[in-house]
């Protein structure tokens, strides 16, 4: 077992270096610590098909953390939507302790994963919410808005408009350019940038689609 971890915690740290991210020893052991916490919940709770462990790093950890060198141009208040078991918005609050995260889902098991998370890896920086984002009304907007396994860029875009100001960026990672899904944009939402995606250890495509509003 413990050879195994060695193994996994240097496949995160050799692919974090790949996609250009020196991981402090804190930031190593957080999301290591993560992985482990990801492994036992899921046997219960299902929170992704993924069973094994060194394909959660790729698969999971390093897809999460290669949207870094975007994310570093973001804002100080972070949602991610449907946030599952946590992808991308607990990696992204392990590598940016100084940003607060809200991380949303509508399903009360998975919440209880994240609340667990955020207990035991002590994410000062992370805030869990239980309920569907059409219903979610915070006390401000939010500076980024991030989704991995959102529905289609046009529900992603309008269920989340009324958590937004001028200035909000929308992140979308997807898989296979979405074409379509770009044609379908609410007529108040425009492609900012698009980023390809390479991720250690994954063989499929990977875009980040960066949306803003144009009003």
């Amino acid at each position: 077992m413990a050879t195994e971890l060695a193994n996994l915690a240097d496949d995160l740290r050799l692919g974090a270096l790949q996609l250009g991210l020196d991981l402090s020893s804190l930031q190593q052991q957080q999301l290591m610590d993560y992985l482990a916490l990801l492994t036992k919940w899921n046997k219960a709770y299902n929170l992704t098909a993924v069973r094994e462990p060194a394909e959660m790093v790729s698969r999971h950890l390093l897809d999460s953390l290669s949207v870094v060198p975007q994310a570093e141009q973001g804002g100080a208040r972070w949602l991610d939507v449907g946030s599952g078991g946590g992808m991308p918005g607990i990696p992204l609050a392990i590598m940016f302790p100084e940003r607060n995260f809200t991380l949303l889902d509508s399903n009360g098991k998975k919440t209880r994963f994240l609340t667990q998370v955020k207990l035991e890896l002590k994410l000062a920086n992370v805030e869990v919410v239980h309920s569907r984002v059409e219903q979610f009304t915070p006390p401000q907007p939010f500076s980024d808005i991030t989704s991995r396994a959102f529905s289609s860029l046009e529900d992603f875009a309008n269920w989340t408009r009324h958590l937004s100001d001028a200035d909000t960026r929308w992140l979308a990672m997807k898989g296979v350019h979405p074409d379509d899904e770009l044609q379908a944009l609410p007529t108040d939402f425009q492609l900012d940038c698009c980023a390809v995606l390479k991720v250690p250890g994954c063989q499929g495509q990977r875009h980040l689609l960066i949306l803003r509003r144009t009003s």
